[in-house]
């Protein structure tokens, strides 16, 4: 089964200095090693948004193009305002990026893999699931 990974996990991955111990970045190195990580587009301009240093911004961006886009379809942003206006209601806010990726998940029947707390409020109310690494 694919997962798909959320934007906190890349952002912590990605950084300079990694601590070896985190089980989120240990697990998306597995995920990465078997294949299964579905990337979006969305997630992908979050990444590389505010990289102030142009070399920075092209490094990064290079490196990221080695994980193709899951292509968004129509039914992905009617349904993430459909999830935005089921949580409101119940009272958990989110971002439209955060519901976004929750519709995408949900079409492809993919887990998420975040250490976003928004995401365990969300799948309360939405029909998601979350990623948990795996025990070594």
């Amino acid at each position: 089964m694919n997962i798909l990974v959320d934007t906190c996990i890349w952002s912590l991955a990605l950084r300079r200095y990694i601590p070896q111990d985190i089980p989120e970045i240990k697990e998306l190195s597995e995920l990465i090693r078997e294949q299964r990580v579905l990337f979006l587009g969305v997630v992908r301009q979050e990444i590389l948004s505010g990289i102030r240093e142009e070399s920075q911004f092209i490094r990064l961006r290079d490196l990221l193009r080695a994980f193709p886009d899951v292509q968004q379809e129509q039914i992905d942003s009617e349904r993430a305002a459909e999830f935005f206006n089921l949580c409101r209601k119940n009272g958990v806010q989110g971002s439209n990026t955060d519901f976004l990726i929750c519709a995408i998940a949900n079409r492809l029947n993919a887990p998420i893999l975040t250490t976003d707390a928004d995401f365990l409020n969300y799948s309360r109310f939405l029909p998601i699931h979350l990623h948990s690494p795996r025990q070594k």
